[in-house]
């Protein structure tokens, strides 16, 4: 029976080939509930952590729309390591609230505001870590419009080209991310932009915002219609990896030799989020796939964590749906289930079935070790 029991779990748990280096570990069971959001909100986004005390923030992304959502709620919310609710403020009621990331040099979190969709403009904003209900967020810049990108040329086997022609009025900030010194980073979906904010703690009310890469590579015409989105620097900090969420690809940057923008990963299911843990594996929230997935250095999977498995009896999702932003803690990754609605086929999507939202919490401590690669 006990032979029966391990070779049932490592069928359950692994594909590959008999040989141990090959295996890859797969479990669609491997994400638990952490927390369920206050019942008035919808869409959870961004996840931060502050490693100082373990306080995990979460913001969410409701968007206007004035023939079934006129007036949305959006808020930041400040949990406690065990989940516990401490603090909640929430954003004039229409802002719908992206990117967010703990800056350690003056103890903010960092938010990116997608406020052109609602006419509050986009921009960037910080609060204080230790924020209190209905706390006060600052502004911290102002996202430059520059417009959509230069032509993308596609270059197909027959010797042919296609030429994918972008537009856009808006500007979309996505997700944001510190480099050791303070400056941050900022991706736009919309305008295929990577943007920076030097000495971001440093620089006031009114920082000046400069353009790193404006590329059709950053831009897309796939689905869902977010180009750059999640963004994470190696640990030497050398290169800034990206996620098109729309393209599928995971995208590299070079930041400190030629600037070359080149493709490292490809047929990833809309990739969102994404972080490197301490062994320089990427992990990819694949909110189309609704799975987490390790990369390693060369690009190739290396786990496949997490599915969705049903709605619970309160309306909220197990296991993973539509997850959008990670954040790694420790041997757990976090990950917020945006479970939010991409196609315009109404009655087709899980998603639409779903009352209460959520964040999942997934155990790896084999692979986030590297005892298992």
């Amino acid at each position: 029976m006990k032979t029966t029991l391990i070779a049932c779990l490592m069928t359950l748990f692994f594909v590959g080939s008999a040989t141990a280096d090959d295996w890859v570990p797969v479990n669609p069971f491997a994400a638990r509930q952490f927390v369920t959001l206050p019942d008035d909100l919808k869409f959870p986004e961004g996840i931060t952590s502050n490693p100082d005390n373990g306080d995990i923030y979460v913001a969410t992304f409701n968007v206007p729309n004035v023939s079934y959502n006129p007036a949305p709620v959006n808020a930041i919310l400040r949990y406690s390591a065990s989940g516990e609710l401490l603090a909640r403020t929430d954003f004039s009621g229409l802002t719908p609230l992206v990117g967010i990331k703990f800056n350690p040099q003056d103890n903010h979190i960092y938010m990116a505001s997608l406020g052109d969709i609602s006419g509050t403009g986009s921009k960037i904003m910080r609060i204080p870590a230790n924020f209190s209900d209905d706390a006060t967020a600052e502004l911290v810049a102002n996202i430059p419009f520059i417009g959509a990108p230069q032509d993308r040329i596609v270059h197909n086997l027959d010797t042919s080209t296609h030429h994918i022609n972008f537009n856009t009025y808006m500007r979309v900030p996505n997700d944001i991310i510190f480099n050791k010194a303070g400056d941050l980073y900022v991706s736009d979906s919309f305008q295929g932009a990577i943007f920076r904010i030097e000495n971001a703690a440093g620089c006031g009310s009114a920082c000046s915002v400069e353009t790193i890469i404006h590329d059709g590579l950053l831009a897309t015409a796939g689905f869902p219609s977010f180009g750059a989105n999640g963004i994470a620097l190696t640990n030497d900090e050398s290169k800034l990896f990206i996620a098109n969420t729309g393209d599928d690809r995971i995208l590299k940057l070079d930041l400190q030799g030629s600037g070359e923008i080149s493709i490292f990963a490809e047929s990833i299911n809309g990739p969102d989020g994404i972080a490197f843990d301490k062994n320089g594996n990427l992990w990819v929230t694949a909110n189309q796939a609704d799975n987490l997935i390790a990369l390693n250095k060369d690009g190739h999977i290396i786990a496949k964590l997490g599915d969705y498995l049903g709605l619970r009896s309160n309306g909220s999702a197990r296991g993973l749906l539509f997850p959008a932003s990670l954040e790694i803690i420790g041997n757990n990754i976090f990950v917020t289930n945006m479970a939010q609605v991409a196609t315009p086929v109404i009655g087709d999507e899980p998603e639409e079935q779903v009352t209460r939202y959520t964040v999942s919490k997934i155990r790896a401590p084999l692979l986030l070790s590297g005892l298992l690669h």
